[in-house]
């Protein structure tokens, strides 16, 4: 289903339809997702007329003008020569450019006409907040503003020397560079056929029906609330490092820059730019940041925590700042939303947007974030760098720490883009790492089948299994164990027990994924979220972030976008297609009183000692699963050794139990 942009009536276009059969008007119904048909007076309809005999129709066919509605008939070449004359007489002569720039104000004026959006309709009616949950906050609902034309141009609105005729085509495209307000676009596409479906989502009550859920679309009006001249706008980065940053900072100001913007600010080194006097703001120009995108990190600096927000305030209405961006994650969000709150109460005329930035892809309702991509693609060279290390190694073990404190998207991805990888952990499925359901056990089955053994882990996963300290950091997120380091020095220790010999190597590419710039799928984001925060502003759309919804580009509230951390979900299709990849099965919390019933039930066989870990799961945990059988499904990969072509095992080697 080709679903996803639902276009408004935006466009003009000359009609030759009767007026009175132009009363249909039609409006967008959110809750049957379609454009709902209102009837207006029609005509009535004339009398019948006897048909003609076919011989006379054959004489003289009608031509296509003379067919159509409120058409007169066209006039023979003798009689349209003195009319025509007549008419040049009495209208004065204009030149070519004249009359091509008096239709062009006219098709214009008429076109901003349709789409104007009145104050007074603006959240009300079709799009209210009780039927579109997604309704964003604009400007003209909190103050009287009266919109003027817009001074966007993507296509040249100038006049053409004499001489040189304008193709019909260039007044279409003028009208064509617009989005109109009512236009909309599905945020959930899959219409499930039963409760059953992998991936299906239920609400509170345990409804699992579909239903249509629209999202404002993104992009220029035709109508804007700020005059270009008295905008003077500023920009901050908040948070963490992350590819791209330096990339939607150029199209912000190239954007503005496009609309007639002349001051921008930069404010350095995040919030703490407008309380730190050091750090006075940098005044961005397009000849300053045309070339910033080259380069990673954010030129203006970042920083984590959000000083007295009121302190912030004073210093945008000290220095006028009527359009503020943020660019930032989860964090920076719900700061961007608090100091809305704050200018509404002191009732300033000001636009705030957000960008949304989390390089872990945890942000609600979007698909992804910017810098998502580059993240995937520098992990995966560190898996492919590990993998090389485990197989030109004797029972090599590579082992990869990567970003992800809550959710696991950068581990899932990369892994299943590398393809080399045999146990992907992430935070948001438990595990255990000893007994026969265990990642170690699997471990060893896969060193003993393919001679190696590549595992990726997330940094939030198994966090559990570390002594937490219980802190904070600058941004309010808790101060993770280095799972990483823990983890490859208990994978060392339990083969030691067992008198396996392994070569563990160790890779964390944190810092050299964030450091980097981003690709060309980034940059093309970058791009355009960035441009797009500039056309909400001048909408007169206020507490909105950008996001990408089914391949398009929409406006959300940010109260919306911040509710909850978006998590992977492991009954998605994502989930179940990495675990196929690496063939890993499920390492479930297995409870006490099962493992003691399986002891019991085999009194004939030696019991095995398995290593303790410095901290292992407590039993009957919450999160306990049904014990599942242990399968190695993973296929031998191109570079693993073959059984037949290992050397001669060690002594210590050759009393090992055999795997299952």
């Amino acid at each position: 289903m080709n679903i996803l942009a639902c276009f408004g009536s935006g466009q003009s276009r000359p009609s030759t339809t009767p007026s009175s059969t132009r009363a249909r008007r039609s409006t967008f119904d959110p809750s049957k997702g379609a454009r709902v048909v209102r009837p207006g007076p029609l005509p009535a309809a004339p009398p019948a007329a006897a048909a003609p005999p076919r011989a006379a129709l054959a004489q003289k066919r009608p031509s296509v003008l003379s067919s159509r509605p409120n058409s007169a008939p066209s006039p023979s070449p003798s009689s349209s020569t003195p009319a025509r004359s007549q008419a040049q007489a009495q209208v004065p002569a204009q030149s070519g450019s004249q009359r091509r720039e008096d239709n062009s104000q006219a098709q214009r004026s008429q076109y901003n006409k349709d789409n104007m959006r009145r104050p007074s309709a603006v959240g009300s009616g079709s799009y209210g907040q009780a039927n579109d949950p997604f309704a964003c906050t604009h400007l003209t609902e909190l103050m009287p503003i009266t919109p003027i034309e817009s001074t966007y141009r993507a296509h040249s609105g100038g006049t053409l020397p004499d001489g040189i005729e304008a193709p019909e085509s260039r007044e279409q495209n003028m009208r064509r560079l617009y989005v109109h307000d009512e236009d909309r676009v599905l945020l959930k596409v899959v219409h499930y056929g039963n409760p059953t479906s992998v991936g299906i989502e239920f609400e509170e009550g345990g409804d699992w029906q579909f239903k249509p859920l629209w999202t404002q679309r993104a992009g220029p009006r035709a109508q804007i609330y700020f005059h270009p001249s008295a905008v003077k706008a500023a920009i901050v980065t908040c948070g963490g490092l992350c590819p791209g940053l330096n990339d939607v900072i150029r199209q912000v100001v190239f954007t503005l820059d496009v609309y007639g913007v002349k001051e921008i600010l930069g404010i350095q080194y995040g919030f703490k730019g407008f309380v730190d006097p050091k750090y006075p703001p940098v005044a961005l120009t397009r000849k300053l940041v045309s070339r910033v995108h080259m380069a990673g990190g954010s030129f203006l600096g970042v920083s984590r925590g959000t000083p007295d927000l009121n302190d912030i305030v004073d210093k945008l209405q000290d220095w006028g700042i009527n359009f503020f961006f943020i660019i930032g994650g989860n964090g920076s969000h719900a700061g961007a939303h608090e100091i809305y709150k704050r200018c509404l109460e002191r009732k300033m005329k000001i636009a705030v947007v957000g960008i949304p930035k989390t390089i872990d892809n945890d942000l609600q309702l979007v698909d992804k974030t910017f810098g998502f991509d580059t993240s995937v693609e520098e992990a995966q060279r560190a898996i492919n760098a590990a993998f090389v290390e485990a197989s030109s190694a004797y029972n090599g073990v590579g082992i990869v720490k990567l970003m992800g404190r809550q959710s696991g998207f950068i581990a899932m991805y990369a892994t299943l883009a590398s393809g080399q990888v045999d146990i992907v952990l992430i935070p948001e499925v438990p595990f255990v790492l000893e007994g026969e359901h265990g990642v170690y056990n699997f471990m060893k089955k896969r060193l003993d089948k393919n001679g190696l053994c590549v595992v990726v882990i997330a940094e939030g996963a198994g966090q559990e299994l570390l002594e937490s300290s219980g802190g904070v950091d600058a941004s309010g997120n808790p101060i993770l164990g280095d799972i990483g380091k823990w983890f490859y020095s208990q994978v060392k220790a339990y083969f030691g027990k067992i008198k396996m010999s392994v070569d563990v190597k160790y890779i964390d590419p944190t810092y050299m994924i964030r450091a980097r710039h981003c690709n060309s799928s980034d940059h093309i984001i970058c791009s355009v979220l960035g441009q797009n925060a500039v056309h909400g502003a001048f909408a007169g759309y206020t507490d909105i972030t950008i996001g990408l919804v089914n391949t398009h580009y929409v406006f959300l509230p940010i109260p919306k976008v911040i509710e909850v951390a978006r998590k992977v979900d492991p009954n998605s299709n994502m989930w179940h297609r990495t675990v196929t990849s690496t063939g890993q099965p499920d390492f479930p919390m297995v409870p006490q009183k099962i493992s003691e019933k399986k002891a019991q039930s085999q009194p004939s066989s030696p019991p095995k000692s398995q290593p303790t870990s410095p901290k292992s799961p407590v039993s009957g945990s919450s999160r306990s699963q049904s014990p599942g059988a242990v399968m190695d499904m993973g296929p031998q990969r191109r570079g693993s050794r073959k059984p037949s072509l290992k050397s001669p095992l060690p002594v210590f080697n050759t009393k090992r139990p055999t795997s299952a």
